[in-house]
């Protein structure tokens, strides 16, 4: 029972944190387009340290207690977490031009932190989850939340308040923003409840995580914050999000 209290409590610190930043569209009147870039940056880094030193790292070192040859879970793990979100992006694509559907960039941005979220919460489920089926320290777990909680900040104001530009309510944007973040407990305590008590498991699980999250990286976030205006700006957030979640992986560690 302590394995879902654990998750459920840090994967709610994750989306008390992105309501927090959704609600800053009740304080601020928009978003400059600096502040949205710096953003993605900062998130974007988080990210990628957050993969390989909460996730990628850890399931190496469980793989080779349970006698299992570390490259295998990381290039299997690696690449269904890469090929998952890739699929779910097709399948949005298609059903888009299916139903002739043209979404604006805000709405194109509240699915992609939507995607995204979900591996965030299964990251943040299962390395929970991994410190107490294992017996490690529950502090070290955490990390991964609270540097997630730290990105999911901005994030949610990224949602919310280019909602409010676009005409919509104030109390509407924090609704999307809010919503966004919700799949990150759900996926968590959904995950936690199909794999039981499998260890075998969560290498391989650990790294279909760090492959979402890399993948999403990569493919929608850094691209964005890149932008030939704020090309230095971005790669200067990434850097602080990196450098941010990598010393609290090591400092709790």
């Amino acid at each position: 029972m302590n394995v879902y209290l654990y998750v459920l409590v840090g994967t709610g610190i994750t989306f008390l944190a992105t309501v927090l930043g959704a609600s800053v569209v009740f304080f601020v009147k928009g978003i400059k387009p600096s502040f949205h870039k710096f953003c993605l940056g900062f998130s974007s880094g988080i990210m990628m340290a957050a993969s390989v030193w909460s996730l990628i790292i850890p399931a190496t070192e469980m793989a080779i207690e349970n006698e299992i040859a570390p490259v295998m879970p990381i290039l299997i793990g690696f690449i269904l977490g890469c090929l998952f979100i890739f699929i779910v992006e097709k399948i949005l694509s298609f059903y888009e031009k299916k139903k002739n559907l043209s979404f604006k960039r805000s709405g194109v941005l509240f699915v992609a932190v939507t995607l995204h979220n979900i591996p965030e919460g299964m990251a943040v489920g299962l390395a929970l989850a991994m410190a107490c089926l294992e017996n490690s320290s529950i502090t070290v777990a955490f990390t991964l939340a609270i540097g997630m909680a730290i990105q999911n900040i901005p994030e949610g104001a990224t949602i919310s308040l280019p909602l409010r530009q676009e005409g919509m309510s104030r109390f509407k944007s924090f609704m999307f923003g809010a919503i966004s973040g919700i799949v990150e407990p759900i996926g968590a305590m959904l995950t936690v409840l199909l794999i039981g008590s499998i260890s075998g498991v969560l290498p391989y699980l650990l790294v279909f995580s760090a492959g979402a999250m890399v993948y999403v990286t990569v493919k929608e976030l850094l691209p964005e914050s890149q932008s030939q205006s704020s090309g230095m700006l971005g790669a200067f957030s990434f850097l602080i999000g990196f450098l941010l979640m990598m010393t609290l992986d090591i400092c709790l560690a």
